[in-house]
């Protein structure tokens, strides 16, 4: 059965609800004065133009609640409700996610895909640049690992680059993680990310939206979904970031609202590093190892109780390398070893997957079964 909202109501208050959200220039702040001022959806739709002037929405929007495209739409979600795993989260209801209930601006509709529990779990969220470098793409899916295991659920954008980094390496450390839209959820954005997406909620976790259905993909409506993004978890990561990225607005929203934030640091001659030393520079902790985040959370209680501690890859070299990206010389040197004994053992991690050279430095890239 889908999970509809106690609050809202009987049925006719809850397409009232859908009605409401569906209309033009009715965002979260009119929603909430509208249900504020006459005590329900219904109340709201039957008043006056006049009253909804008084509360700062133009004509279009009154009189647009009468158009037919505004019922089928909300019939349309009604129906979408009925279907296995689809759910819709009131912000009024116990259901909704306690973090972004405190928000300024809190969604007054989530449509969820998936198992919408998951967003009461404690989260992490993991964002950056759609062109990430190589480097950039596997430290995301290392530490969406590392968070996983470690019992957080895994929170992002599903766009290209670092989010889908992070989105699949949360699944491939068997955890759970939340692709929070900013389209409808039958509009999914990017398209190639599609499979990711139906793999997210039925691995445990949520595909989540609160634009109506069909909503196409629209240039201000990503930077808006990034408050529902951060106010969802403890604390955002910025993996790379240029200094016109999106991430950076995720990460000036975390900190407004009290969230942690934390960057990783990069070559100071590479564009993708240059949005996270800005944020270093203006407060975010830096971070080079999952464990830097994780340590800084440790006082928080929330956590279920079978989570276990990170586990640290069994292979010296990758241990070190998942702690900072290292020359051959320093590891050499780190770990008391002859310099053609580590570059023979780094090429066999080449080798196998786990290891990549970039620019005079070498990267870590665990694979699951380094992790356990």
């Amino acid at each position: 059965m889908p999970l509809l909202d106690a609050l809202a109501g009987p049925p006719a208050e809850l397409e009232a609800r859908l009605r409401l959200h569906l209309l033009p220039k009715v965002g979260p702040m009119h929603f909430h004065k509208l249900i504020a001022a006459f005590a329900s959806a219904s109340a709201a739709l039957a008043a006056p133009a006049s009253a909804w002037a008084a509360l700062g929405l133009d004509g279009a929007s009154a009189a647009a609640r009468r158009e037919p495209a505004i019922r089928d739409g909300a019939s349309a979600a009604m129906r979408w409700l009925e279907r296995p795993g689809q759910h819709l989260l009131m912000w009024d209801s116990a259901h909704y996610p306690a973090p972004l209930a405190h928000i300024p601006d809190p969604a007054p509709l989530l449509f969820v895909q998936g198992n919408p529990e998951v967003l009461q779990h404690p989260q992490l969220a993991i964002v950056g640049s759609r062109r990430a470098s190589a480097a950039g793409l596997d430290n995301a899916k290392a530490f969406a690992q590392a968070f996983a295991q470690a019992g957080f659920a895994v929170t992002s954008g599903l766009a290209l680059g670092i989010d889908g980094a992070a989105h699949k390496g949360a699944l491939q450390a068997q955890g759970v993680t939340i692709a929070v839209l900013g389209t409808g959820l039958e509009n999914i954005y990017p398209q190639r990310h599609r499979g990711l997406a139906q793999s997210i909620a039925e691995q445990g976790g949520a595909v989540v939206s609160e634009y109506p259905l069909g909503t196409a993909p629209a240039r201000d409506n990503f930077p808006r979904r990034n408050r529902l993004i951060s106010g969802l978890a403890l604390g955002v990561l910025v993996v790379e970031a240029n200094l016109a990225s999106g991430s950076l607005i995720t990460a000036r929203l975390a900190a407004e609202q009290g969230r942690e934030v934390y960057a990783l640091p990069g070559s100071i001659h590479y564009p993708g590093a240059k949005g996270c030393h800005q944020l270093i520079r203006d407060g975010a902790q830096l971070v080079e190892c999952p464990e830097h985040v994780l340590e800084s959370l440790h006082c928080w209680q929330g956590l279920p109780a079978a989570a276990a501690a990170p586990v640290r890859p069994k292979d010296p070299l990758l241990r070190e390398l998942l702690a900072a990206p290292r020359t051959a010389e320093g590891l050499a040197l780190a770990l008391g070893r002859p310099l053609p004994a580590t570059l023979a053992a780094l090429t066999e991690l080449e080798l196998n997957g786990e290891a990549v050279s970039q620019a005079g430095r070498w990267f870590a890239r665990p694979m699951p079964d380094t992790l356990r």
